[in-house]
């Protein structure tokens, strides 16, 4: 499939507009005159609004599964463990791929801050829940496409209903293969001949479910109800006429959401796969879902992770045949036309003093 031109850039300055970084008030403030001068050294501030943005990424059942730290210029991310969906993903590998991104995000949001980022992923090794040090260069030279993606930030969402095609008036943007190639991932354009097979995949991990009691309890425990902490509210799930016309997603609890005005999914869908398989690739995978992601959004096309599929190795193993070149295949996203009345509730957000933590600078030092 030939990807089409990138869509007018009138709907992501019309965001833009809409969406300014918030300012942080110094007035009274007291300022640490190295960190003023060192332009490795952001402000606390700075460091507080880009995780407050990375935090909004898209994450299993909404399950925000991420520590930040900072201290003495370095922010370090973290997995949250206890927040692993232990039935869903036992190998942890979505937990990584939601920490991944989020870390996509951090990036594009310190870019707009003016701020560019050097990164060393899994820097204790493969084992540990150390996702990514990140150091900070006070270089960025921020674009209009840069504001765009800021914006998409707050304008995403995972939308669970069925899209319209897309078509010349809507095309894919030209740039996807491109920023999953930035971090080492494929990215494959089904054709909607392969639909079925897609179909076959869910049907067999759904049926390999059914009758799995602590599956079925994780999912229920996360989707269909939330709270501050996390999950997926009632009325961002799919009613059950909007979820059947969905063949390819995951069957998640009828939901409350009945405002498509489309019955049946014309969806487009990706697949991201890589070359090799551990929490490095699993990282980067993240980086590039966030990434295709917030260029879709941009384009103002509805988007949705499909990771299900991928989860047991029968429908793995399935979807690995519909590469061309093999590999692993990580996630699936629909992509599409949104043409439901108003878009989907939002997913909340933990709050960020239970994400974030800074270690104070030792004056002494």
């Amino acid at each position: 499939m030939t990807i089409g031109p990138n869509f007018a850039s009138t709907e992501g300055e019309h965001l833009k507009l809409q969406h300014r970084l918030p300012v942080p008030d110094y007035r009274g403030a007291k300022f640490d005159l190295e960190v003023l001068v060192n332009n490795t050294i952001p402000d606390e501030n700075v460091v507080r609004i880009a995780v407050d943005l990375a935090c909004r990424a898209p994450s299993v059942h909404n399950s925000q599964p991420w520590q930040w730290r900072y201290a003495d210029g370095q922010l370090d991310l973290y997995t949250e463990r206890g927040r692993i969906l232990t039935s869903t993903d036992p190998s942890g590998r979505q937990l990584v791929v939601s920490c991944g991104a989020a870390l996509n995000h951090l990036q594009i949001a310190l870019i707009a801050l003016k701020w560019s980022t050097d990164i060393r992923r899994v820097p204790e090794g493969p084992h540990s829940g150390h996702l990514a040090s990140i150091r900070f260069r006070h270089d960025a030279r921020p674009q209009s496409h840069d504001f765009d993606l800021l914006a998409a930030i707050r304008h995403r969402h995972s939308d669970r209903r069925p899209f319209g095609p897309v078509s010349v008036q809507t095309p894919l943007p030209t740039t996807l293969a491109e920023v999953a190639r930035h971090q080492d991932v494929h990215l494959t354009v089904l054709g909607q001949g392969t639909r079925p097979t897609l179909a076959k995949a869910t049907e067999l991990t759904a049926a390999a479910r059914k009758y799995d009691s602590a599956y079925q309890a994780e999912l229920h425990w996360w989707a269909g109800h939330s709270t501050s902490s996390g999950g997926i509210p009632s009325n961002a799930l799919a009613s059950g006429d909007n979820r059947e016309g969905v063949a390819i997603g995951r069957r998640f609890p009828d939901g409350r959401d009945d405002n498509a005005t489309t019955k049946i999914d014309h969806s487009t869908v990706l697949v991201l796969s890589t070359d090799t398989e551990g929490r490095g690739e699993w990282l980067r995978v993240g980086e590039a879902l966030s990434a295709v992601l917030l260029e879709s959004t941009v384009a103002g096309l509805a988007t949705c992770p499909l990771t299900h599929m991928t989860e047991l190795n029968q429908g793995r193993e399935i979807i690995r045949e519909l590469l061309p070149d093999g590999g692993f295949p990580q996630a699936l996203v629909r992509v599409g036309v949104g043409e439901g009345k108003s878009p989907p509730r939002q997913t909340p957000r933990r709050p960020i003093e239970s994400v974030f933590s800074m270690a104070r600078r030792d004056p002494r030092r």
